[in-house]
């Protein structure tokens, strides 16, 4: 396969130009922004996600599967964007980022073509004359099938000779995680939307017999969608599963109306405003044995609440207490095996509060290792244990097992119901990235196990005051840090921060820019909810100076 297709895919470039002047950037997330400016985006996506497939061969020398999933996640209905999904589920290496990002920006197919075709010739000659293969989908946004239809224009052009492919059309997120390593990695799972049900159902199911739980005392479970596309996940999931139908409600779920995508609920509108979403009043939130959750737009985040009526007061159970909830699942399974010396490490972003890092340090004597924010970057810190729980604050996260991990437990499981336990646990959470569905089945598993409630969850520490504030800006790259982001570098300000800080009682703060639009985040804590405050403003103010 070294004949480069040029005129091909001269034709396709030139069928979706890029603007005049493009300054297009692969991000934490990939590429994101307003649907409308992404349509030169997409062939440039799908070229590389070709010539990566090239790249990445398995024993037999035949190109791995690279995924394309194409998505804006928690982002306003009117955005979207897409991001390359490496072989084993992982993202794509950051040393390929530049790449991605320098094709995006070729203004004409002349300089196109002289950066992708060395890559394409250089990989395909190594390949055996195999084609490249991809899978690929989309979330429920209005502008996905445009966008995905550019790639699947570029494929068919292309013939078999170059690429095979399958397109899944509306997956999540995780769905197109899983069935990309599934692909690579047939031990992982089947690579089908029902092999991903049936893996989840299944490991649950074993979970909750081999501790002999009863499928009618498990927690009441409200799910608010974010009107994206877990919503009708979740519904073909329970199809899957009927036993567990009872104990889901669902709300949010108008995946036919695109403009109420992520608008007053899901994930992150629950954890930045800290309050309930549309369609889950105090009534639903303080029923006895209920729990709240919220997915984001494509269902990699998830955030769990509750009302508390005797307090009338919103309790907000985050990805730090969601981290902290499984490890105490965990080192309490392990607790019940026989010595072993399996490593155990929470990987945490700045985001993180400061109670729940001394509550790791000091209650459960793990180590907790501050990480860059993007779920890639706590990924690779993870991969460091044979056990690494890694969440962002705002509900992004997994566990990873290690081989290790198997290797050792698999010596007990004949024993030990503990063990067996952990095995499948490895089963429920989705280890290629962050899932809200999998996630979830992993709380309600904690709870039943630790025979706790969502108020004894929330109990297990205390938040402190904490605000998040965005500051819009005319260039986010102004703004350097250094410190896993929590130091800048540029502009000038870090010494006034720290003075401000300084001067708070357990006050802390940062300042980072934003992965995915000219924007800085300002983060804030203090001991007062009035400290806290005073704190996101002065800090807000030095932030604008530069704006």
């Amino acid at each position: 396969m070294s004949n480069f297709p040029s005129q091909t895919l001269e034709c396709i470039f030139n069928k979706y130009p890029p603007p005049k002047n493009p300054s297009f950037s692969y991000g934490t997330a990939g590429f994101r922004m307003n649907a409308s400016k992404l349509d030169s985006v997409m062939f440039s996506v799908a070229c590389i996600a070709i010539v990566r497939s090239l790249s990445c061969l398995n024993d037999s020398n035949e190109p791995q599967t690279i995924g394309i999933m194409i998505t804006a996640s928690h982002n306003p209905p009117e955005d979207n964007g897409v991001k390359i999904v490496d072989p084993f589920g992982d993202m794509l290496p950051q040393n390929w980022e530049p790449l991605a990002t320098q094709l995006s920006n070729c203004s004409s197919y002349k300089d196109f073509e002289s950066i992708i075709k060395p890559l394409w010739i250089k990989y395909s000659s190594n390949t055996l004359n195999k084609p490249a293969s991809l899978v690929i989908a989309r979330d429920t946004r209005e502008s996905g099938p445009k966008l995905l239809n550019i790639c699947i224009d570029l494929f068919d052009s292309l013939t078999n000779k170059y690429i095979t492919y399958k397109n899944f059309n509306e997956l999540t997120t995780p769905e197109l995680h899983y069935i990309t390593r599934s692909f690579n990695d047939s031990s992982f799972g089947i690579p089908t939307e029902l092999g991903y049900y049936n893996k989840l159902s299944n490991s649950l199911l074993e979970i909750l017999k081999l501790n002999n739980i009863n499928i009618n005392s498990l927690i009441n479970t409200t799910v608010d969608a974010a009107n994206g596309v877990g919503a009708d996940k979740l519904i073909s999931f329970l199809k899957t599963s009927p036993s567990l139908k009872s104990k889901f409600q669902l709300v949010n779920s108008n995946t036919n109306d695109p403009l109420a995508l992520n608008v007053k609920c899901g994930a992150d509108f629950v954890k930045t405003n800290q309050k309930l979403p549309n369609g889950i009043d105090s009534k639903i939130a303080s029923n006895e044995n209920t729990l709240c959750a919220s997915f984001d737009g494509d269902a990699d985040r998830l955030v769990c609440y509750f009302f508390d009526k005797l307090n009338n007061k919103f309790i907000l159970l985050d990805g730090d207490k969601i981290a902290i909830l499984l490890s105490r699942l965990i080192s309490f399974l392990i607790s019940k095996l026989p010595s072993n010396n399996l490593k155990i490490g929470i990987i945490q972003t700045a985001y993180a509060n400061g109670a729940s890092t001394n509550y790791i340090i000091n209650d459960l004597k793990l180590p907790s290792i501050c990480a860059k924010t993007g779920v890639k970057h706590l990924h690779h810190e993870a991969l460091k244990f044979d056990i690494g729980i890694y969440f962002e604050a705002n509900g992004h996260g997994t566990v990873l097992f290690s081989d290790k991990f198997s290797i050792e437990l698999k010596k007990f499981e004949n024993d030990y119901s503990s063990a067996k336990t952990l095995l499948l646990l490895k089963d429920l959470i989705n280890q290629t990235v962050g899932d809200a569905l999998s996630d979830l089945l992993a709380v309600i598993v904690s709870l039943s196990i630790l025979n706790i409630d969502a108020n004894e969850w929330s109990n297990t520490y205390h938040d402190l005051p904490n605000k998040l504030a965005k500051v819009v800006v005319k260039d986010r790259n102004m703004f350097v840090t250094t410190d896993a982001e929590r130091k800048l570098v540029e502009p000038p300000i870090q010494k006034f921060i720290d003075e401000l800080v300084v001067n708070t009682t357990f006050g802390r703060s940062f300042v980072r820019p934003s992965g995915t639009e000219d924007a800085v985040r300002v983060y804030a804590e203090a001991a007062t909810a009035e400290e806290c405050q005073k704190l996101s403003d002065e800090v807000v103010k030095l932030v604008e100076n530069y704006s």
